[in-house]
């Protein structure tokens, strides 16, 4: 018996030691038994989920700059990041609506608050307040305003990720413009720049399993369990229609590009379980863009459609929110008709575009809605503060595909995808190369997931032709 446990102990312990998976996955689970037993230990461990959101943070503006620029730089052709935007805009537009839309037609037919009675006058509007920190959402104009930077030091320092990309696009079209003859330095100088950060990213990441230990142990320890049953139905309704919104996604990249999600989802694993355990989609970002990159995806593309889908395409959050709006009316016996629930797809269409970076901004947005449709008191939100925060592994795991989903779709759409390359690193034919980079082993090597991008122009000439009959890319 010993001699037939001693390889699975041993194996097991190779697997803890050198899988990132296996060793958030653990983390993870320890996370929720010390949140469990111990709930005030488990509280106290929040810095540890906290410094790690901080510390990829601080990487995340530098590594967005160096990606746009050099995407920008070589394909050499302004036009063409250009048209990425829009495609990638219209795509964001599209699966935002789908996801609002799906979310309204489940809280109709699940009806999650339905038989609560709750008097409105009995909830807390100060919760709230507490919450969001008395702030509110920017409107549309002021929306478009702040994503134009008014310090190049600022945009950084604030980690505005859109004040980054246009500062990014700036530079990237005026190294265009001047041409390697008179800059000849600058573009080798931000590539060695982004390998550096990616070396740093992969520094940071072995610290994550300490991240997801303390970010699961505070939220089991602070919230316990027992909104899991006061809350059944609605968590239910909500994951529901997420799970069949990533169905659809993945029917859309299979038609788009011929690629399966599940692969990719198998492909990223880790990255998604990290930003399950800890809660943010933004501590995977930096891996994300690796992974798409090495995955046949142009820098270009990458380096636009991803960070901007962070602001733009936030569909786990579209789908909670329409469910939340039916929520809070059933709860309060509030019967919406038809044109109030497409009120609330119209102003839920603006809001959610301007929830990124703000604190509470789910209420914020809620609290809109409600002032809109006129019938919801505002003190009603509240309904939802005992809940939002285990609804944020259902957002963040369909908002971090969502992006992947457009990023790869946007490509294939502007003939910026390498599809053969990509086929082969989903079907685990070629090693994923976005983990090099941990190890200090020059510029050189971590560079390589951004070559499948040069034979895709061959690989697939008919479709770039048909778009961009010159240069490319993104």
């Amino acid at each position: 018996m010993p001699h037939a446990t001693a390889p699975f102990v041993r194996r097991a312990g190779r697997l803890l030691r050198t899988s990132l998976f296996v060793q958030v996955l653990v983390a993870l689970v320890l996370g929720v038994v010390v949140g469990r037993l111990w709930p005030q230990a488990g509280s106290s461990l929040q810095p540890l989920g906290d410094g790690f959101v901080r510390l990829i943070k601080a990487v995340i503006a530098p590594l967005v700059f160096c990606v746009v620029v050099a995407g920008i730089t070589k394909a050499g052709d302004l036009r063409a990041f250009g048209r990425i935007g829009v495609k990638a805009l219209i795509w964001f537009e599209a699966a935002t609506s789908i996801a609002l839309v799906a979310g309204l037609l489940a809280g109709n037919v699940f009806a999650p608050g339905a038989g609560m009675h709750v008097d409105p006058a009995s909830l807390d509007k100060g919760a709230v307040d507490a919450k969001t920190g008395g702030g509110q959402l920017p409107s549309a104009a002021q929306f478009v305003l702040e994503s134009l930077p008014d310090s190049a030091v600022g945009a950084f320092a604030e980690n505005s990720l859109l004040q980054v990309l246009v500062l990014a696009c700036l530079v990237g079209a005026a190294l265009l413009h001047l041409g390697q003859q008179k800059v000849p330095q600058l573009l080798p100088l931000i590539e060695q720049a982004q390998e550096v950060v990616f070396t740093i990213v992969g520094y940071l990441m072995r610290l994550a399993p300490l991240a997801v230990l303390g970010a699961t142990a505070h939220l089991v320890g602070e919230y316990g369990l027992g909104a899991m049953s006061t809350y059944g139905k609605l968590i239910a309704v909500c994951y529901g229609v997420a799970l069949a919104f990533l169905v659809l996604l993945g029917l859309a990249l299979k038609a788009v590009t011929g690629l399966s999600l599940w692969k990719f989802v198998r492909y990223t694993r880790e990255e998604l379980l990290l930003a399950l355990g800890t809660g943010s989609s933004e501590t995977v970002m930096p891996r994300m863009m690796q992974k798409l990159r090495a995955a046949g995806c142009r820098d270009d593309a990458v380096g636009l459609v991803l960070p901007t889908g962070y602001s733009f395409n936030l569909d786990g959050a579209s789908i909670y929110l329409s469910i939340g709006t039916l929520f809070i009316a059933q709860a309060i016996g509030v019967d919406l008709s038809l044109g109030q629930q497409i009120t609330v797809v119209l102003v839920l269409m603006l809001t959610s575009k301007g929830m990124a970076g703000v604190p509470g901004s789910a209420f914020l947005a809620l609290s809109a809605t409600a002032s809109a449709l006129g019938v919801i008191p505002a003190a009603a939100v509240a309904l939802l503060l005992g809940v939002d925060r285990i609804m944020d592994s259902m957002r963040v795991a369909t908002n971090l595909l969502g992006n992947c989903v457009a990023v790869f779709a946007v490509s294939r759409w502007e003939g910026a995808l390498d599809r053969v390359t990509a086929k082969r690193v989903l079907n685990g034919e070629q090693p994923a190369e976005p983990t090099e980079p941990a190890q200090p082993t020059g510029p050189a090597q971590p560079t390589e997931p951004a070559q499948p991008s040069e034979p895709a122009r061959t690989a697939e000439t008919p479709q770039p032709a048909e778009t961009a009959p010159s240069t490319h890319d993104a």
